[in-house]
């Protein structure tokens, strides 16, 4: 009985048991990373290497193919007579293989002359011309296929982008000697004549045909260009009044060189949004938004939208009549109501009434304002009465905006200004004259490695700073602003004598900056090491708090998560430095 259960047992167990895995390991030497790439993508061993059965047979077929299949790698990069010397090592049981590839790729091929040509009315064309100077081919340099391939496909698409619709690659010419070591590259384009934009045919019923007309980028018997097509695309998109958007082009009319156009639209409906994030600054914060996109014909807008977070709640009703280009200018009604902790101790609350005027100027976006506000400052120690103004306060802000700009919200400001005022004639308990500049730049040093820049400077003149709101006061500190410290922690500080701690109390100048090093890794991952510094003060030449961190980025389809480790060095003002501070921000793309 027991040889019955023994020998069934262990024909059992050699049927579960995994099969031992046969193995290929390849050592690829004397070539750059970027051409080890190439020969691994293109040996058949590496392709082989872990598959669970290999036939000692099977690995020596592959194995012979080496010496082509490096030849074959590294021609498209200019190396056309490379040496290559391999060897193959099996273990005693022809189970697992070693393979070392010594490769010496010789001298490259360079190119000896570039020449594209260009005929038709395409050869006046500056976005044509750019492309046909070849500036990925340039006499003298290691040939490379890549470059070439690239030159043909995008003079193609240049043309078809441009309007230039009939044209066609008469002569594509790459010429190697590979004794000689030279390549010579000929190229010869036929334009055609370039098409216009014709008559566009508009089919919706959700706003007035005249006012939808003014979303368009382009005009009739305007030179044909693909690109103008997408941005109205785009336009139409986010003005938020259709469902559904398709702008397409129709058939071209060799003999008037027009291309029609058909725009097809359904209209959207009045609409909720939800979002939920979180961030030391704020702590948890969520948003409930309401959105009509067209209280009427002519497209006026209705928003309102309700935030709340551990040191901000507020209910914003804005109403949008778009004027102008109605992309980027629009007079806005807003009606807002907010409080807001700004310190541990300094709350505000306002009710306000803000029209403003939104326009376009060029790479510039220009806002007028003009804010009629009940603003309520507290204490929440008593440490000072309660603050009432009630007050009438105009304002300008100027944002840099990017080439082919179409109202989107600027998450990122390359420059920002803000100038605001009021007077005692507007119902000011107090003058005062505010600026505040802001700028963030990200400079790629190259496809991996980006230095970010940012920086804010204020100002203001008052008549009487006790006077002051609290709203219209500077603060530093946070996760935009000075890392290490607390959220608008930093500003000028007086003792409270009830609760025996320093409190901040907000500042005339401002002067904060930002120096980041970040570095992409894979699966949208990413790494940064940073230095802030800045501090809210009264008077120019206080003393400035620093700090150096690191940090990690995790960019998500969803969400953004971004965490910081920040250590404060120096900090005016603090008793105590302070110790190491995480900042954690999590932001919904909504």
């Amino acid at each position: 009985m027991r040889r019955f259960f023994i020998l069934p047992g262990a024909l059992l167990l050699l049927w579960i048991a995994p099969a031992a895995q046969a193995a290929i390991r390849i050592e690829i030497n004397g070539v750059d990373a970027e051409l080890r790439k190439n020969v691994q993508a293109l040996l058949s061993l590496e392709h082989y290497k872990e598959r669970e059965r290999l036939e000692p047979d099977a690995v020596q077929r592959l194995y012979r193919r080496v010496p082509i299949e490096v030849r074959d790698a590294l021609r498209p990069y200019g190396y056309y007579e490379p040496k290559v010397d391999s060897s193959i090592t099996p273990d005693e049981q022809q189970r697992n293989w070693r393979v070392q590839i010594n490769i010496d790729p010789g001298r490259a091929v360079v190119l000896d002359s570039v020449s594209v040509v260009v005929h038709g009315a395409g050869a006046s064309d500056p976005a044509i011309a750019r492309i046909a100077a070849a500036p990925g081919l340039h006499q003298g340099e290691r040939l490379q296929h890549a470059a070439y391939d690239k030159l043909k496909t995008d003079l193609q698409a240049a043309a078809d982008t441009y309007g230039y619709l009939d044209a066609r690659l008469l002569h594509s010419e790459l010429r190697v000697d590979p004794q000689a070591l030279k390549a010579s590259v000929f190229l010869e384009i036929e334009t055609g004549e370039r098409y216009y934009f014709g008559a566009t045919t508009i089919t919706q019923s959700a706003i007035r045909e005249k006012q939808i007309r003014r979303y368009l980028r382009y005009h009739d018997g305007e030179g044909y260009d693909a690109i103008k097509l997408l941005r109205t695309q785009f336009a139409l998109d986010d003005s938020q009044f259709f469902s559904s958007v398709e702008v397409t082009p129709g058939t071209r009319d060799p003999a008037t060189h027009l291309v029609p156009i058909e725009i097809r639209a359904t209209g959207a409906r009045n609409g909720y949004s939800f979002g939920a994030g979180y961030g030391t600054d704020t702590g948890a914060r969520g948003t409930i938004s309401w959105l009509n996109p067209r209280i009427n014909d002519r497209g006026h807008r209705l928003r309102v939208q309700l935030q709340a977070s551990e040191t901000t709640q507020n209910l914003n009703a804005r109403y949008d009549v778009p004027f102008g280009d109605p992309v980027r200018e629009k007079f806005s009604m807003q009606l807002l109501t907010q409080t807001q902790d700004l310190t541990s101790t300094l709350r505000t609350r306002e009710l306000s009434f803000r029209p403003s005027i939104t326009q376009s100027l060029g790479n510039w976006q220009r806002v007028l304002t003009l804010s009629f506000a009940h603003n309520v400052t507290t204490t929440s120690d008593g440490f000072r009465p309660e603050q009432v103004n009630n007050l009438v306060v105009p304002g300008v802000t100027y944002a840099a905006v990017p080439e082919g700009y179409l109202g989107e919200d600027l998450f990122s400001r390359k420059l920002y200004a803000e100038l605001i005022g009021s007077h005692h004639l507007l119902g000011a308990n107090a003058n005062f004259l505010r600026l505040d500049l802001q700028s963030e730049r990200v400079l790629d040093l190259n496809p991996r490695w980006h230095l970010l820049l940012r920086g804010e400077v204020g100002a203001s003149a008052v008549g009487d700073f006790q006077e002051l709101p609290a709203a219209y006061r500077f603060f530093a500190g946070g996760d935009r602003s000075v890392r290490g410290f607390a959220f608008d922690s930093l500003s000028p500080r007086v003792f409270d004598s009830v609760s025996q701690i320093y409190v901040g109390v907000g500042g005339r100048h401002l002067l904060t900056g930002t120096v980041e090093l970040e570095r992409d890794l894979p699966h949208n991952l990413g790494v940064a090491a940073f230095t802030d510094f800045g501090n809210a003060f009264d008077r120019l030449g206080d003393a400035l708090a620093y700090s150096v961190g690191i940090g990690f980025r995790w960019r998500l389809p969803v969400v953004t998560v971004g965490i910081d480790l920040a250590k404060p060095l120096h900090a005016p003002g603090f008793p105590v430095l302070p110790g190491p501070r995480l900042h954690l921000n999590i932001s919904p793309k909504l």
